[in-house]
């Protein structure tokens, strides 16, 4: 069993999990009473990076990076996420880091509130805001979500450094294919319930996208209401969301490796945000969203009301794969095969805001 590397950040800080063999160790909380947003782990250097978006309520927020699985963590001496001062506004906080691929070196993307996407060229440890998307003429029109106008997901494509696709809620899904020199809506047949217009060219409240292991052209997303596959890199998209107990929810992660597949976390409603049925349960689909199947061995079996959010739930890239979450309850759990059976791994954290994981 290959060794795991696991982040799990929450409203008061950061916990790492290491996996040796088949036993979890888990350490923390880092970064004391900071909310960490925001998770990545490169593993594309000699050494795995993790990067932390945290937010201190009294030195506002920053990324912080650890080249040692979180012996030591560096602190940039500049803000090295910073919108520039003609733009006439400031980083509330980083949303997501995500590292590209192979196809990028050096390439980390953040996803920040209000609704900005930068990119780094060194590992995470300086940014500059990608204009292009923030010039947009449709960002006027963007509406914060619930939790407020943001990048929140970026997706990269393995075979094309300049192809990048973004998801703001609520602006919905945008797409570059010349390395963000221009970007264009990507949410043809993707709904909005809670507007006039049902299917407007954006403004979804898009809550997460995720790649398939081995088409990279398509894409499983889970909307404020409604669950979609892209076949088409996003140009299109096709709802999936019948067998699910819930089509709401958060959360959407792709298999690593086996193509068709990928995990969701139902939840109730919008107005009743817990667990589908009251029952912690992942769901899973080996078809591409023709079928679904819930996975709960081993999980809690009573009423449960935890609720899973955008970034709390994932996969690594081990072999076979494990499957991760946590939730506002401060539970995380773990399966070291796919789904099929799960362990808890953390209790009484405090609420969990997302989670990342890497084989190291």
């Amino acid at each position: 069993m290959q060794d795991v590397v696991l982040a799990v950040g929450t409203r008061k800080g950061l916990f790492l999990g290491r996996r040796r063999g088949g036993a979890w160790e888990l350490d923390g909380p880092h970064f004391k009473a900071q909310a960490i947003y925001s998770v990545g782990i490169d593993t594309r250097g000699a050494a795995p990076r993790v990067l932390a978006g945290g937010d201190s309520a009294h030195w506002g927020p920053s990324v912080f990076h650890s080249d040692d699985l979180g012996a030591t963590w560096e602190e940039p001496r500049q803000q090295p996420v910073k919108y520039p001062q003609d733009t006439g506004t400031s980083l509330e906080r980083v949303w997501q880091l995500q590292p590209a691929g192979a196809e990028a070196p050096g390439v980390v993307y953040a996803g920040t509130e209000p609704g900005g996407l930068f990119r780094s060229e060194d590992g995470g440890e300086t940014f500059e805001l990608m204009r292009s998307l923030w010039d947009h003429p449709t960002r006027e029109k963007w509406e914060p979500g619930g939790g407020g106008l943001a990048v929140h997901t970026v997706v990269t494509d393995p075979r094309d450094a300049e192809s990048v696709t973004v998801a703001v809620s609520a602006g919905g899904v945008y797409r570059t294919v010349d390395g963000g020199a221009s970007w264009a809506p990507s949410n043809s047949g993707v709904q909005v319930v809670f507007q006039p217009e049902k299917f407007p060219e954006f403004g979804q409240c898009v809550h997460k996208v995720a790649r398939d292991a081995v088409d990279p052209d398509r894409l499983y997303l889970q909307n404020h209401w409604g669950v979609y596959r892209s076949d088409d890199a996003g140009a299109t998209w096709t709802d999936i969301g019948a067998g699910l107990p819930s089509d709401f929810g958060f959360a959407v992660a792709a298999h690593p490796s086996r193509g068709d597949t990928a995990y969701l976390f139902p939840i109730t409603a919008d107005a009743d945000r817990v667990p589908a049925e009251n029952r912690c349960r992942v769901y899973r689909t080996s078809d591409a969203g023709a079928t679904w199947e819930p996975l709960s061995a081993g999980l809690p079996a009573e009423d449960h009301y935890g609720t899973v959010l955008r970034d709390a739930l994932c996969t690594d890239d081990a072999d076979p794969a494990g499957v991760y979450f946590g939730n506002r309850n401060g539970e995380v759990f773990a399966s070291a095969d796919e789904g099929e059976s799960w362990t808890q791994l953390a209790a009484h954290l405090p609420d969990v805001l997302c989670v990342r994981a890497a084989a190291v």
